[in-house]
């Protein structure tokens, strides 16, 4: 996150040791995320001399080629690929834009230390004639091709997403680089009610210390403000982290963070419904779409809190009827490998049975103070968690 608010050296250039030692940082990623953008491109030019069809392997990106890592206890792509070549107008086409969307990378990117939005790249394709995007998806799909066959990341080439990031709120202590150099933040007692919020590049920040408990990812916004107001975060030395729906990388990868370098226990609090599985799935096993960052962004300790299709029924919850997308979604779930635990099984059959789904602001029906002071806790205590 670019802030023009912080603690300058008082040099006359603005900069301080802190931002050379960044820039350093940022230019030797910049040089590998280049040479590795050059090296696709001269295995494509070598196809070409040789008389091969030029073309790029990459893994097939479905339910059933996604398999579990005992190494990172993680969900990655399987051996299934899927081949991109100039035998067909499609796939001539698809390896043109490919080529231009690297030369963008390479030239205006990281040559000039720059970057763009997942959207700018979209409407600059406007001036590069057939190879032009139809749609953003289309870009976006192959920015995770280059990320693939690069083991780069995307933020590794100065792209950024559309999306604002999400944000924290609890006792955690961290430094951020900002323009005029480094500042020290505390996510209680430096930021308003809505929190910190998180950079697109996580990577850049320090945590200097804590006092959590637990980390709780919480699915929506009227949630978040709700445990904020009612002091939860104090009570239970809780660092809340409002998802903000699908959780962008961002998120995904301080909740990582926060987990893995902190050794914080990570909980995640949806609605009760089909989608909202997915959002934890996404945190706790990884998205099929991006397994190949599976071990950059998941959390395999994370543990879901609710709703659960239980909850529905213990705690007598008001509910919607499930929708016949929520009963097709939920019975895909039964045959997704990352749902295929006791646990998950008991709970999905469980929902389809009732055939009802509960959002997070219906235990307000009980009290503003019930999640805080009787849902959360027990369920916590249940988890083992306090």
């Amino acid at each position: 996150m670019e802030d023009s608010e912080g603690n300058s050296d008082g040099s006359s250039d603005g900069k301080t040791e802190f931002d050379g030692k960044q820039s350093e940082k940022k230019t030797e990623k910049s040089k590998v995320a280049e040479g590795k953008l050059l090296k696709l491109a001269d295995s494509l030019y070598n196809q070409f001399q040789q008389g091969i069809v030029p073309h790029i392997s990459l893994p097939s990106r479905t339910k059933g080629n996604i398999e579990f890592s005992t190494s990172g206890d993680v969900w990655v792509y399987g051996d299934q690929e899927t081949t991109r070549s100039v035998k067909t107008v499609r796939g001539a086409k698809t390896l043109l834009k490919t080529v231009h969307l690297a030369e963008l990378l390479i030239k205006e990117h990281l040559e000039h230390n720059r970057g763009s939005t997942l959207r700018e790249i979209y409407y600059i394709s406007e001036n590069w004639d057939i190879a032009k995007f139809h749609e953003q998806a289309e870009s976006d799909r192959l920015i995770e091709d280059l990320e693939i066959v690069t083991t780069m990341h995307r933020e590794d080439f100065h792209v950024r997403p559309e999306e604002d990031g999400a944000a924290v709120f609890g006792p955690l202590r961290l430094k951020e680089q900002t323009r005029r150099g480094e500042r020290e933040m505390h996510c209680q007692e430096d930021v308003g009610e809505a929190g910190y919020q998180i950079p697109f590049n996580v990577d850049n920040l320090e945590f200097l210390s804590h006092d959590a408990k637990l980390v709780m990812a919480i699915e929506t916004g009227g949630m978040y403000a709700r445990l904020i107001e009612n002091g939860f975060d104090e009570e239970y030395n809780a660092i809340l982290v409002h998802i903000k729906g699908q959780p962008a990388r961002s998120t995904r990868r301080i909740i990582k963070r926060l987990n893995a370098e902190l050794n914080i226990p990570v909980v995640v609090f949806t609605d009760g419904d089909p989608w909202s599985y997915r959002i934890f799935a996404s945190i706790a096993y990884g998205a099929i779409k991006s397994a190949h960052l599976s071990e950059h962004l998941v959390t395999p300790g994370a543990r879901f809190l609710g709703v659960q299709p239980s909850d529905i029924v213990d705690y007598n919850l008001s509910t919607d009827k499930l929708t016949d997308k929520d009963m097709q979604a939920l019975r895909s779930e039964l045959t997704d490998p990352r749902f295929n635990t006791p646990y998950w099984d008991k709970q999905i059959r469980l929902q389809l049975d009732l055939k009802k789904k509960a959002e997070q602001q219906a235990f307000a029906g009980k009290g503003l103070d019930y999640v805080t002071k009787t849902y959360l806790p027990e369920r916590l205590t249940e988890m083992g968690i306090i």
